[in-house]
């Protein structure tokens, strides 16, 4: 039988409020304000609705060991069960996963508490429930024993994900409800990548998601900000605090090795050119696509000539006289010496934008004669040959970079792209003009 503090959680908002004020006394409340479930985030409760997997990803230190652990315990006390809790070693599920600082061991009041039986390698619940230890290293240690429900913690680091969670799904065929929940810190693996794919708010796949910054005050001042000072919008940042499955689609042109291995490791080279790219969107409004705007300086002569890419400004949607705006104000703040716009929408109409926005801003138009691989795939070479720097991290562009080329991908628009691959084609693959040393 529930009791009312596991009954409150169930009941909808405008329930809870009338049980708060009618049913609930002081010594009541003060449980269910001390219960995980009243100060925890969204992601880390229990998807809505039937489902046989819960996966949630979150970056480090977001806040997954303890939703896994408090998943397991409020079961654990509900009624006697038999449970999984594997790692990616014993080591990592008896650090971690039951006398971490989030673990099992150390939720719920003295006589919530399990105790761990360290020769059998399992927990028992006051319940009567038990919790087994299994090391992701042995996917045979998983035949034979049966579960109601399991808990798999940092998925992405087991040796052999796939197999061990195929062994997993055969055991967990207990009670009414066998689930499994899976926590981990994403990584681009097959296995990963399947779930996310199986993922839907109907399916038997559901996918919760948590940055770190989320969790920022269960941890350590500054922290956060130091993470992102040191990985901010790079992929290991983007992967490890952000907690997102940055993944390299197959057709892809560029991959996100790299898009790292091209950002500038020195200082910014004495730039002799510098322009501005933008592929404007075909129209104006709510639903236009984005306006590419990027800028790029080029250095050096003949094959070793490279560029840097300084800025991706695109937006959108944006009306004309919007996007005619920011190219123009990148043109004066960068000190370009071009902007190079890509006119097979709108003609000539574009340069009559732009010089409205700016009278006599230097526009050269370009037009697309070639589609839009057959465009790009020499800038592409041009950045395994390590000829293309980025200055800093440029998360949407780099994204859109490593999406282009890939089928799932051809429905978007690229417009940064685009926009990119005109700045690269100017200072690199075609006209340079009179260079001249400037330094930004």
């Amino acid at each position: 039988m529930l009791s009312f503090v596991d009954t409150f959680w169930t009941l909808t908002r405008r329930e809870r409020l009338r049980a708060w004020k009618k049913q609930a006394n002081r010594r009541t409340r003060d449980a269910i304000q001390a219960d995980f479930r009243y100060h925890a985030t969204g992601p880390q409760l229990p998807p809505p609705g039937e489902w046989l997997t819960w996966l949630f990803l979150g970056g480090r230190g977001a806040g997954k060991t303890r939703a896994g652990a408090e998943w397991v315990r409020h079961r654990a006390l509900r009624s006697v069960s038999r449970i999984a809790l594997v790692g990616p070693t014993f080591n990592d599920v008896r650090e971690v996963m039951i006398e971490g600082p989030s673990g099992l061991k150390h939720l719920g009041s003295r006589d919530e508490q399990p105790r761990y039986e360290a020769s059998r390698k399992r927990l028992v619940f006051p319940s009567g429930s038990q919790a087994y230890a299994f090391s992701a290293e042995d996917a045979d240690g998983l035949r034979g024993p049966q579960f109601d429900f399991a808990w798999g913690d940092e998925f992405a680091a087991w040796p052999d994900p796939q197999r061990v969670l195929d062994t997993l799904r055969m055991g967990v065929r207990l009670g009414g409800v066998p689930q499994i929940l899976l926590t981990t810190t994403p990584r681009p693996i097959p296995a990963l990548k399947a779930l996310v794919r199986a993922a839907g708010e109907d399916g038997p796949v559901r996918l919760t998601h948590q940055p770190t910054a989320a969790n920022q005050a269960n941890l350590a001042p500054g922290f956060v900000a130091a993470l992102n000072a040191a990985y901010g919008g790079s992929m290991l940042g983007r992967q490890e605090v952000e907690g997102l499955l940055i993944d390299d689609p197959e057709g892809a042109l560029w991959t996100r090795a790299q898009v790292e291995a091209a950002r500038l490791q020195a200082g910014l080279p004495e730039l002799d050119r510098i322009v501005v790219a933008l592929d404007p969107p075909a129209s104006g409004g709510p639903r236009s696509d984005e306006c590419g705007i990027v800028v790029a300086g080029g250095h050096g002569e003949g094959p070793a000539r490279s560029a840097v890419v300084l800025a991706d400004l695109s937006f959108g949607p944006a009306l004309p006289s919007d996007w005619a705006a920011r190219a123009a104000t990148a043109f004066e703040d960068y000190a370009a010496d071009a902007l190079v716009a890509e006119a097979n929408q709108g003609g000539e109409m574009v340069r009559a934008v732009l010089q409205a926005a700016a009278p006599g801003l230097p526009v050269r138009l370009v037009h697309a004669s070639r589609g839009k691989r057959a465009r790009a795939e020499p800038v592409a070479a041009l950045y395994a040959a390590g000829r293309v720097r980025h200055a800093r991290a440029f998360p949407g562009l780099e994204d859109q970079m490593c999406a282009f080329g890939a089928p799932e991908a051809a429905r978007s628009s690229p417009d940064r792209v685009d926009a990119l691959v005109w700045a690269i084609s100017e200072l690199l693959l075609g006209r340079t003009g009179a260079p001249r040393l400037r330094r930004l």
